[in-house]
């Protein structure tokens, strides 16, 4: 018998990489066998800091293939597009009621966002915790995976569900965060998180000769300038996401390293050939997806199908509850 249900959702930013991969997606696939999953594309979200919307609907094509290529399963979960579920949008209206602008205004996020975006400082941006407690809640999660950075996002979930059981009565379960491991993965250049947007990415779907490319560009030991200098690779970030890759023999490659015995370039085809076979099954598979686009549509469709099942039961007790109905 499954645990409980889970949710929890992305924003559709394309082509997911393998900083998403062994961040998140790997475990939302273990979750799946033990829990009733629900995974969204939370298009609506990525509104409050998209103002460009001609990409919008590739983006979420071209997510929904990686979530599937990597072992998302439309039996054993529900995946859908946030929008394709109206009674979000509605929950949040109401949800908004009630909870204090003190609390929003306070989210560390939110005063990020602002120094990102300063000339669209809109009232989404603002509203966004309310919105990604109404995806929880409407749904009735009980658990929500999480890493620690993001506790504080979900406490502020809690605290709106408990003031709304209160005020009425008790509706939603307080969802509780499911504490998972989310590795920091450095990008290629070494500086920062790999993302797409700072361009040092890998994606899941670049074939084998592109992501050989890719890492030949990678930045490594910036303490060892020549082939015959001693390696460091503590400091080396090929040598980090070997641990993810390449696990059985990183020791050895260590000692290679610090020995001279292997430079740079040997490390990064080192790197290039774990990372090609582990991903060679979810590219052969996302090409069989990509050319079958009638069923991506099918477990879009299906997905929000079965989700707004549970939503309309959710909102018409929020409208008892509240006296609306």
């Amino acid at each position: 018998m499954k645990r409980g249900r889970i949710f929890s959702g992305a924003r559709p930013t394309g082509r997911q990489h393998i900083g998403n991969y062994l961040g998140a997606l790997q475990n939302w696939v273990k979750l799946q066998d033990d829990y009733n999953c629900i995974y969204c594309i939370v298009d609506i979200h990525a509104l409050t800091s998209l103002e460009d919307t001609r990409n919008l609907q590739n983006n979420i094509h071209e997510m929904i293939l990686d979530w599937l290529a990597i072992g998302l399963d439309s039996k054993k979960s529900i995946l859908f597009v946030q929008s394709h579920v109206p009674e979000v949008m509605e929950l949040h209206t109401l949800l908004s009621m009630i909870t204090p602008l003190s609390w929003l205004l306070r989210v560390p996020t939110f005063k990020e966002k602002v120094k990102l975006q300063p000339d669209n400082v809109n009232y989404g941006l603002v509203g966004y915790p309310v919105l990604m407690t109404s995806d929880i809640v409407l749904y009735k999660a009980t658990v929500v995976p999480v890493g620690e950075d993001q506790l504080p996002h979900l406490e502020l979930a809690r605290e709106i569900t408990r003031r709304f059981n209160n005020l009425f009565s008790y509706t939603f379960p307080e969802p509780e965060g499911i504490l998972t491991h989310y590795p920091l993965v450095v990008g290629l250049d070494g500086k920062e998180k790999m993302s797409k947007q700072a361009g040092n990415d890998i994606e899941l779907a670049l074939s084998a000769e592109e992501t050989i490319e890719k890492i030949k560009t990678a930045y490594t030991d910036p303490a060892r300038r020549y082939r015959t200098d001693p390696g460091h690779p503590e400091k080396c970030n090929i040598y980090k996401l070997m641990f993810y890759f390449n696990s059985t023999s990183i020791s050895a490659i260590a000692e290679e390293c610090k020995e001279a015995k292997i430079g740079c370039v040997d490390c990064k085809m080192i790197l290039a050939t774990a990372i090609n076979k582990v991903l060679e099954p979810i590219r052969e598979k996302r090409a069989e997806l990509a050319n079958n686009p009638k069923y991506i549509t099918e477990v879009l469709s299906d997905g929000a199908d079965r989700a707004r099942v549970i939503a309309r039961e959710t909102l018409i007790e929020v409208k008892k509850n509240m006296k609306l109905i």
